[in-house]
């Protein structure tokens, strides 16, 4: 009898509450200007340039600024969105989350009114992702800055890191 593998983090990310997004269909475009890539890959390395909380209609997921007009619940809820979309992102670049060995760094921005102070409950949102993704291997340094605002309104935006494993795909 064939017993099913464990299930892998390409088929984990398609059990999250969005929908990871398909970059490929139809095509990546550089909403923020023509001279700046949404990936590169460097050696065994996968970094994404920013990812916002925003649907590939641009839709922007609690525009806002933390201590303003958005509580953390909503920053967490996010900055989930914007990990979900590094996953797009990472598959755009290798065919498949399976080809990743995991996460290595975060960066993530938070806009917020001066006096906020809890930058680190949102960037959890990106954690969670990560870890529910890729399981052991999905814990990932981390830091949350404060600005007093994003492109296009947004609350959060992330740029991630992720180390692949030998022999994953090339970048398209």
């Amino acid at each position: 009898m064939n017993l099913p593998g464990p299930i892998g983090p390409n088929a984990r990310a398609d059990q999250l509450e969005h929908p990871v997004p398909d970059y490929a269909n139809p095509p990546y475009g550089a909403r923020y200007g023509k001279t700046i890539k949404a990936f590169h890959r460097t050696g065994s390395h996968l970094v994404l340039g920013g990812m916002t909380p925003e649907d590939r209609d641009g839709t922007v997921l609690h525009p806002g600024r933390l201590g303003d007009n958005l509580t953390v619940e909503q920053g967490y809820a996010a900055a989930r969105k914007a990990a979900i979309n590094c996953l797009g992102m990472i598959r755009l670049a290798t065919g498949s989350l399976d080809h990743v060995l995991g996460p290595v760094s975060a960066l993530g921005f938070v806009a917020a009114t001066p006096d906020f102070d809890r930058h680190h409950e949102v960037g959890e949102g990106v954690s969670d992702v990560l870890a529910e993704v890729f399981g052991e291997h999905g814990a990932v340094t981390r830091a949350n800055v404060g600005v007093t605002g994003l492109a296009r309104g947004n609350c959060f935006e992330v740029v991630l890191t992720v180390e692949l494993k030998p022999h994953a795909r090339r970048s398209i």
